[in-house]
């Protein structure tokens, strides 16, 4: 059992639990901690391997805390569709990353504001939705790089810890253009035809699925039936089109059944779990138990 500090509350994790030295900020082997050893989504993307993720849409650190602690390796703080707005989006973020978690915020637009209020709270990564041409995709990582990479302004008291307790500002600043994530959500027919040049540009590291958009802005929605042929060719075409630029792929999965199958497809950043439906299903299942 390890035993470590972050800001004033003590944290018990185990030994072989990864990135379990987040807070201590120390890297394994006893390195020193660096922004990017303190982000453990960009430490399984440099490792080959799948990270499971969740979404929350319920403001509360407590609700952080519960996903986090659960065994994720990312919970995306949701500030578009979710009831999360700036306050609660400050909270999330240090909560997560607490529990040696990484704290991905979407925001509702890509104004290059809500890409810095996002990453001066310390995420990990920023989510953009509704992208739909490599130019959106260019200023996104304008937006989200300092110079000389991008233009983003420098500032925030909040950012370094959020990637270990001994991590400085200047740390942050001189290391954080090689070791924050920047996402786009692949969910307009515009971003689904153009997949390959948007995967190309340069600072953008993830390419994510949502499939309810895509589906709809394509002509091929979702139903209780399932996802339809035209849709699954779509994604495929947008996995493969992250694999050959040496990106990463996401998804928003509908069920633990079609989480499954996207880890087989090989995406690399795999939803598992929302906050409210995992909530009011079990609320459902235990009424069911009770009066069965």
């Amino acid at each position: 059992m390890t035993i470590f500090v972050v800001h004033e509350f003590v944290l018990l994790k185990n030994c072989d639990t990864p990135m379990s030295y987040i807070g201590a900020g120390v890297a394994p082997g006893g390195a020193q901690a660096t922004v990017k050893s303190g982000n453990p989504l960009k430490a399984l993307f440099d490792a080959n391997k799948p990270a499971f993720g969740g979404w929350q849409m319920i403001p509360g650190a407590t609700i952080s805390r519960l996903l986090a602690q659960s065994g994720l390796d990312w919970v995306l703080v949701d500030c578009e569709h979710g009831g999360m707005d700036d306050r609660a989006m400050h909270e999330a973020v240090p909560a997560i990353a607490a529990l040696g978690v990484s704290p991905i915020v979407r925001i509702p637009g890509m104004e290059p504001w809500m890409v810095k209020r996002a990453l001066d709270t310390g995420a990990h990564g920023v989510l953009v939705p509704l992208l739909r041409t490599v130019k959106e995709a260019e200023d996104l990582v304008q937006a989200a790089k300092f110079p000389p990479w991008g233009k983003r302004g420098f500032g925030s008291p909040y950012s370094a810890k959020q990637f270990g307790r001994t991590i400085s500002s200047l740390d942050y600043l001189n290391q954080g253009n090689e070791s924050i994530l920047t996402m786009v959500q692949i969910e307009t027919k515009e971003a689904l035809e153009d997949v390959d040049a948007i995967a190309a540009v340069e600072g953008i590291d993830v390419l994510f699925v949502g499939p309810f958009d895509l589906g709809n802005n394509i002509g091929h929605r979702i139903t209780e039936a399932g996802i339809p042929q035209e849709l699954e060719t779509a994604l495929v075409k947008i996995q493969a089109a992250a694999a050959k630029a040496g990106k990463k792929s996401g998804i928003y999965t509908l069920d633990p059944a079609h989480a499954k199958k996207c880890h087989q497809m090989g995406f690399d950043m795999i939803h598992v779990v929302t906050d409210y439906m995992a909530i009011e299903d079990s609320a459902k299942q235990s009424l069911t138990a009770s009066t069965t």
